[in-house]
C-alpha cells in the first residue's frame, strides 16, 4: 500500500454526515515530497463489498491546501446523500524551497497550476498534472473500494483550470467535469502568464498545451466530454484573470463539448459561493457516475 498508516502521520478522520472525512499522507515519486490529501467516505462505504463506489476529484485554488475544500464547501452533506467517495489533494509540491517558491502567494508552493513543469527549477517536482492524472489515482485505487470507470473530476480558480486541462487530455478517464469559477485562458491573464513563464518558459506554443481556452478549439473525442461551469457573476477576477467567457465562446462551438454553462448573480469567487452552488455540482455529477 501507498498510503501511510494515520498512526504514524496523525492525520485526521472524522465522522461527518454519516461518513468519515478523512485525511492522508503519502510519499510522492512525481512530486518529491510527502504529500496530503483529503478522502470522505460516505455513510453506505465498504471495503468488503464487490461494489465499487463512485470517485469525485477535486482540485483547489491558488494558496489551499487539502483543508480548504474539506472544512468550508460542505461538500460532505452531498457526497454522502449521492454515495460519492470524494478526493481532494493538495495544491502543490511541499518543502522542496526552490528560490522564490514561497514568496509570491499566487506563484509556487500553494500554486501548481496542475502543469509539468519544463523550466529550471521547476521541472524537477513541479509535475502536478502527472500527479492528479497517474500516481495519485494509482494511489486511490489501491487503497479504496472505489471504481476506475465512474469517475468525476471538478476544481475551483485555478483548481477549474487544472479540471478542464486535465479533462480534455484524458477524455476517456472522467465521466465529466465541473469547474467553479475557473481560470480559463490563462495565457491571457497575469496570473497564468506569471505560472506558465516560470514553469513552462517563454515558448507561448507550450502554454496553449495548458490553456482551456486554446484546447477547447480543438478538441476532439469519440464521444462528447460532459462539462459544467459555474461562474459568479460579481466576481471581481473575472474580467482580467479567469476570462470564462473565452472558455464557453470556444467550448460553445465545438460540437464534441456539452457545456452546461451557469452565471450567478450576485455572487463572487469565493467559498460563500462555491458552498452555495455545490449540491447542484453534485447533482450533475450524480447523473453520470452514480
Amino acid at each position: 500500500k501507498h498510503v501511510v498508516s494515520t498512526q504514524e502521520y496523525g492525520v485526521s478522520k472524522h465522522k461527518f454526515f454519516g461518513g468519515e472525512q478523512r485525511v492522508y499522507q503519502h510519499v510522492s515519486s512525481e512530486l518529491s515530497c510527502d504529500m496530503k490529501f483529503g478522502v470522505y467516505l460516505p455513510p453506505n462505504y465498504s471495503s468488503e463489498t464487490s461494489e465499487k463506489f463512485p470517485i469525485l476529484y477535486f482540485l483547489s485554488g491558488l494558496t489551499c491546501t487539502e483543508e480548504n475544500f474539506i472544512n468550508k464547501s460542505g461538500m460532505q452533506r452531498f457526497a454522502a446523500k449521492h454515495g460519492v467517495v470524494v478526493i481532494n489533494p493538495d495544491t502543490s509540491p511541499r518543502g522542496s524551497d526552490h528560490p522564490k517558491e514561497h514568496v509570491d502567494w499566487d506563484f509556487g508552493s500553494g500554486a501548481g497550476f496542475y502543469v509539468d513543469a519544463t523550466a529550471e527549477p521547476w521541472k524537477s517536482n513541479y509535475r502536478m498534472y502527472s500527479y492528479i492524472v497517474s500516481e495519485l489515482p494509482k494511489v486511490v485505487l489501491e487503497n479504496f473500494n472505489v471504481s476506475s470507470e465512474n469517475v468525476a473530476l471538478s476544481g475551483h480558480s485555478m483548481g477549474g483550470h487544472g479540471a478542464l486541462v486535465i479533462s480534455m487530455k484524458n477524455p476517456t478517464m472522467f465521466k465529466c467535469v465541473t469547474a467553479l469559477s475557473p481560470i480559463s485562458n490563462p495565457c491571457k491573464g497575469p496570473w497564468g502568464i506569471k505560472a506558465f513563464s516560470n514553469y513552462l518558459g517563454s515558448d507561448q506554443k507550450e502554454w496553449e498545451e495548458w490553456d482551456a481556452t486554446c484546447l477547447a478549439a480543438n478538441f476532439t473525442a469519440s464521444a462528447p466530454l460532459n462539462i459544467m461551469v459555474d461562474q459568479g457573476e460579481t466576481d471581481r477576477f473575472l474580467k482580467e484573470e479567469l476570462l470564462t467567457s473565452h472558455f464557453i465562446e470556444a467550448a460553445q462551438k465545438n460540437d464534441a463539448l456539452e457545456v452546461d454553462y451557469r452565471v450567478r448573480d450576485g455572487y463572487d469567487h469565493f467559498y460563500p459561493f462555491i458552498s452555495t452552488v455545490i449540491e447542484e455540482h453534485f447533482e450533475y455529477i450524480a447523473r453520470f457516475i452514480c
